[in-house]
């Protein structure tokens, strides 16, 4: 994307990445990295949204990168299991970070070939998702923006509370509110989302324009009607300037 328009004064609360600030790691099949205050670019898909052979594929992608990276047969493993045994110890946090955007990159275009029972293009469900979204707001996190799309959502959060209430508790409470409900709805039981979601820490205005604007134009990069997404942002970040631009 051309930047052209986000240098202007940052919105209220965000809080980009600060190097003065301690890191700390928590990881799953992924890397996720937390800073006190920061602000975090998510996505949340339903469990369905990409088939087995996607996955697959996925794993074989991330094993050919940590072989490439030096690793052994053990390490290729904690990479696809527990990286973060794996972490500090052989790869800079730079190399992550290019490496899981690149997946989300693949994912993305993926989650918009709308793959799955794409529960939330029905409107009673993705008002479900947004109510949920919204509950919490001011409270435990401060929702910058999101759009819901038909099988997953993209959002910028910035927890409230990141030493009781980290980003991954309250996306997983989300997640265990709305499952109940449209299961019941649906007349399904079971997973509905996929228990990890993506995030990664907004770097600064610029990464944070950037961020707005892929969620603002995500409906029209996956070709989809009006009718099947929703999306918002926060009337105090429009009131500095910073909205979608299409």
């Amino acid at each position: 994307m051309t930047v052209t328009n986000w240098n202007r004064e940052p919105p209220p609360g965000f809080q980009g990445f600060r190097e003065d600030l301690p890191v700390t790691v928590y990881c799953r099949h992924l890397p996720h990295w937390r800073q006190d205050g920061a602000s975090y670019f998510v996505t949340f898909r339903l469990v369905d949204s990409l088939p087995q052979s996607k996955l697959h594929e996925l794993e074989a992608i991330k094993r050919e990168w940590a072989m490439r990276g030096g690793m052994g047969k053990t390490d290729c493993q904690s990479v696809l299991q527990n990286c973060e045994s794996v972490l500090p110890r052989h790869i800079p946090r730079e190399n992550w970070e290019n490496f899981t955007r690149s997946l989300m990159v693949k994912v993305e275009a993926w989650l918009d070939e709308g793959m799955g029972e794409c529960w939330m293009a029905r409107p009673e469900i993705a008002r479900m998702v947004m109510d949920s979204l919204h509950h919490f707001d001011n409270d435990q996190y401060e929702l910058g923006c999101y759009v819901v799309m038909a099988n997953h959502v993209h959002g910028i959060f910035r927890p409230l509370q990141p030493k009781t209430l980290p980003l991954e508790k309250t996306l997983q409470s989300r997640k265990r509110r709305t499952s109940r409900e449209i299961n019941a709805i649906v007349g399904r039981s079971g997973t509905l989302w996929e228990e990890e979601s993506f995030d990664r820490i907004i770097r600064d205005e610029e990464h944070l324009y950037r961020c707005i604007q892929y969620i603002g134009r995500n409906p029209a990069k996956a070709r989809l009607p009006s009718d099947r997404w929703h999306r918002w942002i926060r009337p105090s970040w429009q009131s500095f300037g910073w909205m979608f631009e299409d």
